[in-house]
């Protein structure tokens, strides 16, 4: 197991006992495993699907559109879309684009008040509230004909799942879809090479990445494009650093403790970093530690699943994972997120999308489509063993490593703000100067944060 950086086996074993506590550690008690039904999937889900008390059927004939990005979420229920239908009678269209394609569209469309999509990913959480652009979901979670709580079973969410879409007055507009936080990946062959220990902390970090770089392989790679989709790893090096992105309603990242770890960030990625790594996003991350072109990567816990995937992957059997760097003397904070679903507020099918988003996170889904790898919100699919295969057993205590160092209330402050996407903006391209290195830490911070407050002031 490498979630403490000693170990350089790509694929070590991980023992059922240390996998389950360290789902106890994410944040809930673990329901007993020796009872969890082993599913022969459709067969036995639909008898599942049966034994609620829902009528499934109450919207047969409606149609509802689920829009989003192309991620492994919507790779993984795309093909259970028909069994919804076959249960419920509801179709379902889909529309699925590139992330920063769909980030940029899906705003621009509610705000002109579209009745479409009716279901879509969502990260802005802060905006579409303000905005009312979601539909307010507590009185669907309370209607008792369209929901089961006792066999939905929130208690089988992990703890960071059921706080995550709670706004402060209390109501959900949401429903958490996936589990991630950024994580440390290595190709354990590049560290054996150098006889070097996975990196614990960041000067660690820094000091192996250049050991390792060569002509053909990068020290590390990790995101610095100008935008603040390409966030996460920076913010978690934030973070670490005791940092924080917004605090009282202000942009807190020209702070001595921020100023010092994008400092960090861009040493390591200027000294250690691929050629081109200012336009990197997470698709050019992934894409080197595939092909074995960078020795370690920075990004989020999701694609584990790709790395451990013998059809994408060149590196299956050298990988590794391991906890988020920290500082001395100091635990990592590594930033975490559940990518949401919402219905929208001017949808003309509400209730059926309402029980789409039930069915598509209830424990029977999330275990077909944990099967596929993906990293759900609930405990019995990170627990069952089709999901740690596909996934990769070590992949999977890393990541629960990592939600566990987690700070939700910091990653909610920043995600959950109105002004999110210009503060987080502003903030990566001052990253992005860092790494360029056409500016100092200091300036591109004080500078990034005096334009964040000016979109927060309005």
């Amino acid at each position: 197991m490498a979630t403490g950086g000693n170990s350089l086996s790509g694929r070590a074993p991980t023992s059922r006992r240390t996998f389950v506590k360290g789902l106890g550690v994410a944040g809930a008690a673990l329901p007993a495993l020796a009872v969890l039904p082993r599913w022969s999937f459709a067969e036995d889900a639909a008898a599942t699907y049966a034994s609620a008390s829902i009528d499934w059927k109450q919207f047969a004939g409606q149609t509802i559109t689920l829009a989003g990005a192309v991620h492994p979420w919507s790779n993984a229920i795309t093909p259970l879309l028909p069994d919804f239908t076959k249960l419920t009678g509801v179709n379902v269209g889909t529309d699925f684009q590139l992330e920063s394609t769909f980030l940029g569209a899906l705003p621009i469309k509610l705000a002109r008040g579209s009745n479409m999509p009716d279901v879509f990913m969502f990260l802005t959480y802060g905006q579409g509230i303000s905005e009312g652009w979601l539909e307010p979901l507590n009185a669907h979670y309370s209607d008792r004909s369209l929901t089961d709580l006792r066999w939905y079973d929130e208690s089988d969410l992990l703890k960071t799942a059921r706080a995550f879409p709670v706004w402060t007055d209390g109501e959900r507009y949401a429903f958490p879809i996936t589990s991630e936080a950024v994580t440390l990946f290595v190709n354990s062959d590049a560290l054996a090479a150098k006889n070097l220990p996975v990196p614990e902390t960041f000067e660690e970090l820094l000091a192996t990445a250049k050991a390792v770089k060569t002509n053909e392989m990068s020290g590390i790679a990790m995101r610095a494009q100008a935008g603040g989709n390409s966030s996460p790893a920076a913010m978690s090096y934030v973070f670490s650093y005791a940092g924080h992105m917004v605090k009282d309603n202000k942009a807190a990242f020209a702070s001595p403790e921020a100023i010092a770890a994008v400092a960090m960030y861009g040493e390591t990625l200027n000294q250690a970093g691929p050629v081109g790594v200012r336009s990197y996003e997470w698709y050019h991350v992934l894409n080197d530690f595939l092909q074995g072109r960078t020795a370690m990567a920075i990004d989020s816990s999701v694609l584990a699943r790709d790395i451990s995937d013998p059809a994408k992957s060149r590196v299956v059997n050298r990988a590794g994972f391991a906890a988020f760097p920290h500082l001395d003397g100091r635990a990592g904070i590594p930033f975490m997120s559940h990518w949401q679903a919402c219905i929208n507020a001017k949808s003309r099918n509400k209730r059926a999308a309402f029980l789409f988003l039930l069915w598509a996170t209830s424990r029977p889904t999330s275990l077909r489509i944990a099967a596929a790898g993906l990293a759900t919100t609930r405990l019995s699919a990170w627990s069952s063993e089709a999901f740690r295969q596909a996934f990769g057993p070590q992949a999977a205590v890393a990541a629960l490593t990592n939600l566990q160092n987690a700070d939700v209330d910091r990653a909610k402050a920043i995600l959950f703000h109105p002004q999110s996407r210009p503060i987080q903006d502003a903030f990566m391209i001052g990253v992005n100067e860092v790494v360029s290195g056409t500016k100092s830490a200091k300036d591109a911070m004080t500078a990034a944060a005096e334009k964040a407050n000016a979109a927060i002031r309005g």
